[in-house]
Formats: structure tokens, sequence, C-alpha cells
């Protein structure tokens, strides 16, 4: 039987599938009484794909699903694109997550997921949604000149992580700081991680009135919560002493060096030259809400209006314009 159109024939690695076999995958995955999917027992039926995570699951304890090294992502649908066009959302800026949690099918704790795990779902999701194809418009950093680049995201890979040194299941490292010649113990930080040090420094941001005086201390917040100890001290208030007191800067940037360099991720490295020198530069893929912005340019079309940086341009307005502009700004099209 010759093969038909696949849903999407840009992922990679992928079995293609006829029109028949996509339909019995379908009915396999018809919903199943089960306690541990709770998708499914809402009564979902989707073609899916696995995912596997940069972490290849090392880091999750053995109870967690996450554990197996791999997810299941379903292909996306009008829901999650009513999910991406959201104002609320986008605004709140929790549009990405509710857009991942929504197409995530495995039986996960979403909050449990690492960053560089999270990222690589990302990835895959935009590449099964709509293509390979990701087109972003970059600054020459030396002449300020700016270029469009059409990226093929297929062309990404994994960072080497081996897990070597770690226990399985523990999210657990030690590092030797090279100055004060001190040894902590940390932890890469989850999805859940990342909410809680943007709560507290909305919380520090209320305490203190007059904001944070022009220094915002991320940094420092995170740092504390990936520190588990330090010299074996690992009393909460002794750690944040050393982090506000005596973590040494050189210290402090070793350690977010090699904090890079062991973390499982997806390496957005990307690498161009400019059209103006000639000389090769090279940035980190940005990632934003924008990442998932193809067919929400074509649907703007048909919009009644669009906000773009809360200025509100009717339908008589040229969509064209903004549509091509959307992906070279910051500011966001709602409509």
């Amino acid at each position: 039987m010759a093969k038909s159109q696949v849903v999407n024939p840009d992922y990679p690695d992928q079995d293609r599938l006829t029109d028949e076999e996509l339909k019995r995958k379908v009915l396999s995955e018809a919903p199943v009484k089960s306690a541990a999917n709770t998708k499914a027992e809402q009564g979902y039926k989707f073609p899916t794909e696995t995912i596997e995570l940069p972490s290849k699951g090392l880091l999750y304890p053995a109870g967690s699903a996450l554990s197996q090294g791999k997810v299941d992502v379903k292909y996306m649908t009008a829901k999650e694109e009513d999910i991406l066009t959201s104002q609320n959302l986008i605004k709140n800026g929790t549009v990405i997550d509710r857009l991942l949690r929504s197409l995530i099918v495995s039986p996960i704790n979403y909050n449990d997921l690492l960053v560089g795990d999270k990222n690589a779902i990302m990835v895959a999701a935009r590449i099964l949604a709509y293509g390979k194809e990701y087109k972003v418009e970059l600054t020459d950093p030396n002449t300020g000149d700016k270029q469009e680049e059409v990226v093929d995201l297929t062309q990404f890979e994994y960072k080497e992580f081996s897990g070597e040194g770690i226990e399985p299941g523990e999210n657990r490292f030690v590092f030797n700081l090279p100055a004060a010649k001190r040894t902590i113990e940390f932890r890469l930080l989850c999805h859940g991680d990342e909410q809680a040090v943007q709560d507290e420094l909305k919380r520090q941001k209320k305490t203190f009135k007059g904001g944070f005086a022009g220094v915002k201390p991320e940094l420092s917040t995170r740092l504390r919560r990936m520190i588990l100890s330090v010299d074996g001290e690992s009393d909460p208030i002794k750690i944040r002493n050393f982090v506000d007191n005596e973590f040494l800067s050189r210290d402090s940037l070793a350690f977010r060096e090699h904090i890079e360099k062991i973390s499982p991720d997806i390496d957005l490295t990307y690498s161009y030259y400019s059209e103006s020198t000639g000389e090769e530069n090279e940035i980190v893929l940005p990632m934003s809400v924008q990442f998932f912005w193809p067919r929400a340019w074509i649907q703007a079309h048909t919009a009644p209006d669009a906000i773009w940086d809360g200025i509100s341009f009717p339908r008589g307005f040229p969509m064209g314009w903004l549509i091509r502009h959307a992906y070279s700004s910051e500011k966001i099209l709602l409509w």
C-alpha cells in the first residue's frame, strides 16, 4: 500500500503511517479504564509521539513516570490553538506551560519536569504542530543590522548527559568551590522550583513597596533554592547567609558554568553568517510564545481586530503587515 500524507513529515526518526495505520493507532489509544491515564479516562482520542528526555529519566525518583526517560505528546488541535491565543494566559506568562500541560498525555507531575526536559518537549511539540522551519529575525552584534533566518529545528541535539557520578533517581550533585575550597551539594531546578522562585520574587517586591531599588535578587533566590548543603550543613538559614554574604563572585561564576555544563537539555545554539560582514555569529535560539505562532499569523487575517503592544488595530488595518512583523518583535500580537 502506498504511503499517504502523514500527520507531520518534519518530525524526525518516526515511522510514517498510512491512513489505515493512523486510524488503527487512534482506535488503539481510545480510552481505557486506568487510574494511571487520567486523560484517557476523560475520553480523549488522538495520535501521539514519544519524546525522549535529555535527562534519560535518571534524575527522577523510581516512582515517577518521568523516570522512564520519555513522555507521550499528542498532536496539537484547535483546543491548543485557543490556549496559544488567550490574551489572559499570554499577559500573565503562563501560556506555554498551559499549552504543554495540554499536550503531554503521560501521567506525569508537570511541576517535577526539569527545565532542560521541558525545553526538549517544547521544541518537539513545535515541530509536531507546525513543522521544522522556524522563522526568526536576528540582529548582527557588530553592526546592529537585522536579517531573517529560517531555522531547521530538527538540527538541534541533546547535550551529552551520561548520569556518571550520580545515584540513579537522585537529583543531587557535588561541586567544590575553586576559590573558597568549600563543598556544596546542589540539585537542578524543575518547573515547580522556577515557579517558586518567581513567586518569592513577587512576594519580596510587595514587601518592599518601593521595589528592589533597581536590583532584582533573582540569581541569589535561585541559588538558595538549588543549594542543598554547604560543607555538610543543610540549615536553610545558614545556606541563605552563605549565598548572601560568603559566596564569592568567582566561585559563583564557576558554579554556574558547572551547572550549564552538566545540565541535561537540548542545545539551542545556532550559528549563522552575517549578511553585512560575512562573519559567523552564534546565538541561543529564543523561545517564547512566538515560537508557536505560524498558524496564529494565518488566523489573524480573519480576526475582528488585533492588539499589538496594547494598541488596537481594526479589521480594516493591513493585517499582513502585523503578521510579517510580529515574529520579529518582543511585542505581543493578540486578537
